[in-house]
């Protein structure tokens, strides 16, 4: 792979024509569709949360990741807090199917830790994307 090469696609598909870009680039654009198979809740202990999560059509882990992220954002608000702090997310992809396992912490006030997630904000942003939530 030439050095580069991996931003050409986003720059394709930019409603502007640029020049270089060919429809082999675009392809390579539309071909993501996840299928978004389903989510699993378990309560563990008080505020932590474990979300088992599947999908297809995933890029990468950050796609499955992501989708745990809407699930926990909208469990967060139907039990009536505001916040999250992620713990763990372990991703396998086996046969094109993937699966999430993630484990958050919800709270009514900003929690401590390096990846939390402000509840409303990150629902809000799943649901504008298209991205089911529980």
């Amino acid at each position: 792979m030439r050095s580069g090469s991996h931003i050409l696609p986003l720059i394709c598909a930019a409603p502007v024509a640029l020049s270089g870009c060919n429809s082999a680039d675009a392809e390579v654009v539309g071909r993501f569709s996840p299928d978004y198979r389903g989510i699993e809740t378990r309560l563990l202990e008080g505020d932590l949360v474990n979300f088992q999560v599947t999908m297809t059509g995933a890029r990468n882990s950050t796609d499955v990741d992501r989708y745990a992220e809407c699930a926990a954002a909208q469990y967060t608000l139907i039990r009536g807090f505001g916040f999250a702090r992620h713990v763990r997310t372990n991703v396998v992809e086996e046969a094109g199917i993937w699966r999430g396992d993630a484990v958050y912490t919800v709270s009514s006030a900003l929690p401590d830790g390096l990846r939390k997630l402000d509840a409303e904000v990150v629902a809000a942003d799943c649901a504008e994307n298209g991205i089911p939530m529980v």
